[in-house]
């Protein structure tokens, strides 16, 4: 199994390695990746804001805003591992949260599920794990105006269309 990057704290999960994927890349998640997607109408009425979280200097990627989430375990379902990670990165409480769908990015020897779902109850996502340098509520009409994961960035447009109520959830 491949090490965890470069200064990155130590809390291995039989999940945890690098994938070689056949589009070029290499990918975190043996048994792929989830993440979830929580939206929230704004305070104001007048929006949605979805939780974003700044990643670690040290990890892929670091220094950009994606959503929580992480690798797979063994038999651990998308759900199941977008909640996990939520919950380990941005103390976000699964009773607090609505799933209603998902979408997933499929490489064959890899996969990134997108879980998207909304706040139920009170929540105040916060940094709850080195992986997180900030955990924010960000206005849909502001997300792109960050600087996003190269992946996140690319499956926002469809991804802001869900969450804004202008696309069907897969």
């Amino acid at each position: 199994m491949a090490s965890a990057p470069q200064g990155a704290p130590r809390h291995p999960s039989p999940g945890d390695g690098w994938v070689e994927c056949a589009c070029g890349r290499r990918h975190w998640g043996l048994h792929g990746a989830a993440g979830l997607l929580l939206a929230r109408r704004s305070p104001e009425g007048s929006g949605w804001d979805v939780v974003l979280q700044h990643r670690a200097l040290w990890s892929d990627q670091g220094g950009t805003w994606g959503i929580p989430g992480g690798a797979r375990a063994p038999g651990e379902s998308a759900v199941e591992a977008a909640l996990r990670e939520a919950g380990e990165e941005a103390g976000i409480d699964p009773g607090s949260v609505r799933v209603l769908g998902s979408q997933v990015l499929d490489h064959g020897s890899w996969s990134y599920t997108t879980v998207r779902a909304e706040a139920v109850g009170p929540l105040e996502p916060r940094p709850t794990d080195a992986e997180s340098l900030e955990i924010a509520w960000v206005a849909t009409h502001a997300v792109a105006d960050r600087p996003l994961l190269t992946a996140f960035a690319a499956a926002w447009p469809g991804l802001r269309a869900q969450v804004e109520g202008s696309a069907p959830v897969a």
